[in-house]
C-alpha cells in the first residue's frame, strides 16, 4: 500500500477542517483517498480526473462496496482534487499522483457538490486487504491506448519506486537471511557463491535456497557436517508422503538437496534407494486458439498489450521479454536477438504486424531516456560485471530497457537512482484482470502464449526441428510436447514415399 507524505496528509486534514468536515470522518476519508491515490500508482489510469474517479468507483462497486461507501470515497477524493486546485498542483506534488494538473471545476466529479456528507455507519464491507494493501484489479480501457500516451512519459521529473528500494541482484535470494544455526548459514554462503561462479540466474539461487531452508528446519537445525543421504531420503519421502507435492516439485527439491551437498557440503550425495517418487503426470500444455489470444490482448491496455503480442508473436518466456533491451531489435532485417535461459542466444523473427507498435515503443524508450539524462539519474541494472568494465553502459541507449518500469528505483546498498525493467507482477495483474475479462475459461499463465506460439506454428506444418529452435529448446524432447496439442491428420492408408 502506498504511503502518503505526511505533509499532504497534514494539508487534507487542514482543507477537510475548512469545509468543516466533521472530525469523526477524517478517518475514512484518509482511507478512501489513501486507496485512491494507490489505485492511480499501480494502474494506468486517463489523465482526466473524473475519468479516474469513475474507474476508481467502478472497482469499488466490484469489491462490494456500499453505495455509500462509494459516495464518501468520490467526495474524498474529489475534496482532494479541490484542494489542489486552490493551493496548486506544483507545490503539492506527490509521487503518488501521475499528473498533478490543476483542476478546473469542469473537471471535477459530476456529483461533488451534491454527495451527501458520508455516513457514521462502520464500513464492514471495505476493500478486502493484503498485507495492508488493497486487491485492486487493473482498471483498463476496451481499446488498448497509444505509446504516446504512455505512462513511461511525463512532463514531471522521473520518480522514485514507490515499492522498497532493489537491492543488488542476488542479495534478495533468501541465503542471506540469518538463522539460528551460523554453521547453516555459512554452507548455504558457500552453496550461493558456488551458483554465482557458474553464472545461474537469481530465480534458480533463490529456488535452492528455499530447499535448503525448508531442508534445514525438518532437521531441526541439525549440524551440516552430521547430514547423511539418509537424512535426504527421509525429507523426500516427507514431501511425497506427507505432503503430497507434484512429482515436478519433488525432483526440484532432490536437485536443490544434490547441488547442496556436493557445493555446499562439499561431500558426495551417496545414492538413494527405495525412496517413494510422487507419479509424474502427464502434462498438455493450455493453448488458447488466435480469437481468445486477440479477445485478451483487446482487453489489455498499453504496454501490457505490447507485451503480450510480443510473447505470442516470438514465443518468449516472461522474463526474456521483460529483460529485453533496445540493443536486441533489428529492425534492418526484423530480428530480434533473445538472451535465453543458461546464458544460451537465439534470434527470432519480428512480427511484421506489429512492427509499427515497436518502432513507436522505441522512440518512447528515446524518450524516456531523454528524461532520465536530464535527471541525472545512474543508469539501469546491468548484469554482471559489464559495468565495471564499461562504466558508460549503464546510461547508453543501446542498454536501456525496452519495457522500463515507470519509476526510477532507489539501490539500497548506494542511494543510487536506477531503472528496472517492468515487473513481472504488474503484467500477472494486468493479464488476470484481461483473461477475466474476455471470459476465456482457461488457465491463462504468461506463459501459455509460448505454449501457443509453438501450437499455431505445428499447424501451420512448420518442422519441430524450426521450432526447436525458435523457443531454444536444447533437447527436441522437450518441443514434442506440443505435439500432444495438435490433431493428428492422417491418411487412413499408409503408402511409400517412394509413390508420393
Amino acid at each position: 500500500m502506498l504511503n502518503i507524505p505526511n505533509v499532504i496528509l497534514t494539508e487534507y486534514v487542514a482543507f477537510l477542517n475548512r469545509r468543516k468536515i466533521p472530525s469523526a470522518r477524517f478517518t475514512e476519508y484518509k482511507k478512501w483517498l489513501r486507496y485512491f491515490l494507490d489505485f492511480c500508482d499501480k494502474y494506468p489510469v486517463p489523465s482526466d480526473k473524473a475519468q479516474r474517479v469513475r474507474l476508481f468507483c467502478e472497482k469499488l462497486t466490484e469489491k462490494k462496496q456500499s453505495e455509500v461507501q462509494r459516495e464518501q470515497a468520490a467526495l474524498a477524493v474529489s475534496l482532494y482534487f479541490e484542494m489542489l486546485m486552490l493551493k496548486g498542483a506544483a507545490s503539492v506534488g506527490t509521487a503518488a499522483v501521475r499528473e498533478d494538473v490543476p483542476v478546473s471545476p469542469a473537471d471535477r466529479p459530476r456529483n461533488e457538490g451534491g454527495l451527501p456528507q458520508g455516513s457514521d455507519e462502520a464500513t464492514d464491507g471495505g476493500l478486502q486487504e493484503n498485507d495492508g494493501a488493497p486487491e485492486i484489479s487493473q482498471a483498463v480501457s476496451s481499446s488498448p491506448q497509444e505509446p504516446h500516451e504512455s505512462y513511461y512519459v511525463s512532463e514531471d521529473a522521473p520518480r522514485y519506486s514507490t515499492y522498497a528500494s532493489r537491492r543488488s541482484q542476488y542479495s534478495a535470494a533468501g541465503y542471506q537471511e540469518r538463522s539460528a544455526s551460523p554453521e547453516w548459514d555459512k554452507v548455504l554462503e558457500c552453496m550461493a557463491a558456488e551458483i554465482k561462479v557458474r553464472h545461474y540466474s537469481r530465480k534458480t539461487l533463490q529456488t535452492y535456497a528455499l530447499w535448503s531452508r525448508n531442508f534445514q528446519r525438518f532437521l531441526k537445525n541439525k549440524p551440516p557436517e552430521e547430514l547423511t543421504t539418509e537424512d535426504v531420503r527421509e525429507y523426500l519421502t516427507y514431501l511425497a508422503v506427507k505432503c503430497h507435492v507434484a512429482a515436478s516439485t519433488q525432483n526440484q527439491a532432490f536437485n536443490s538437496l544434490l547441488f547442496l551437498y556436493r557445493h555446499g557440503l562439499k561431500r558426495e550425495f551417496g545414492e538413494l534407494r527405495n525412496v517413494p517418487r510422487a507419479k509424474k503426470s502427464l502434462y498438455i500444455p493450455t493453448v488458447l486458439s488466435r480469437a481468445e489470444i486477440d479477445a485478451i490482448v483487446k482487453q489489455l491496455s498499453y504496454p501490457y498489450n505490447l507485451v503480450v503480442k510480443m510473447l505470442f508473436g516470438c514465443g518468449l518466456r516472461l522474463f526474456e521479454c521483460l529483460q529485453l533491451r533496445v540493443g536486441d531489435f533489428n529492425f534492418d532485417v526484423n530480428v530480434l536477438t533473445v538472451h535465453g535461459k543458461g546464458k544460451k542466444d537465439r534470434t527470432v523473427p519480428l512480427p511484421e504486424s506489429i512492427l509499427p507498435e515497436l518502432k513507436a515503443q522505441m522512440n518512447v524508450v528515446a524518450e524516456l531516456h531523454e528524461q532520465d539524462l536530464a535527471a541525472e539519474y545512474d543508469g539501469v541494472f546491468m548484469d554482471d560485471a559489464v559495468e565495471k568494465k564499461y562504466p558508460d553502459a549503464p546510461k547508453a541507449f543501446i542498454h536501456q530497457w525496452f519495457f522500463p518500469q515507470k519509476y526510477l528505483t532507489v539501490t539500497a546498498e548506494n542511494g543510487e537512482r536506477r531503472r528496472y525493467h517492468l515487473h513481472e507482477s504488474d503484467l500477472q495483474e494486468a493479464l488476470k484482470s484481461a483473461v477475466r475479462k474476455a471470459k476465456i475459461p482457461k488457465r491463462v499463465k504468461s506463459h501459455t502464449f509460448r505454449h501457443s506460439f509453438a501450437t499455431h506454428l505445428l499447424q501451420a506444418n512448420y518442422d519441430i526441428r524450426v521450432i526447436q529452435k525458435l523457443l531454444g529448446h536444447a533437447s527436441l524432447k522437450t518441443t514434442m510436447i506440443y505435439t500432444r496439442c495438435v490433431p493428428v491428420r492422417t491418411v487412413k492408408e499408409p503408402r511409400s514415399p517412394l509413390d508420393f
